[in-house]
């Protein structure tokens, strides 16, 4: 499975980028898509995730706030972001895996990250 992540960059508070991230490969392995997002010094976390069926997860520092929508034709996955704080700047990646138990359960492949900085 191949990631390409994108939309990343240096937003200003409050503002609203789409992150997306296009797939190829064997991706009909796992039923869900699902982005992480890493910040300097802290581990890796997942912030949404969404199955074909959009069936969805999120972090609950992110509910309310992001939403993750897929077009399946398209093999892409997308990450609204709105209302950003600097807390949310990180890299953000994209990951095929699993939604099982209302729990996302990463795959083993994770594109190159698209780096978003929320700063005024």
């Amino acid at each position: 499975v191949q990631l390409q992540a994108s939309g990343g960059g240096l937003v200003q508070p409050g503002g609203s980028p789409r992150l997306s991230c296009e797939t190829s490969g064997m991706i009909f392995k796992f039923n869900a898509m699902g982005w992480y997002r890493q910040a300097p010094g802290k581990q890796r976390e997942l912030v949404a995730g969404a199955t074909s069926d959009i069936k969805t997860v999120y972090a609950d520092s992110v509910k309310g706030r992001f939403t993750v929508s897929r077009d399946s034709a398209e093999n892409t996955v997308y990450l609204q972001m709105n209302n950003l704080k600097p807390e949310d700047s990180a890299v953000y990646y994209c990951n095929a895996g699993r939604i099982l138990g209302g729990n996302y359960f990463p795959g083993s492949s994770w594109g190159q990250g698209t780096l978003v900085t929320v700063s005024s």
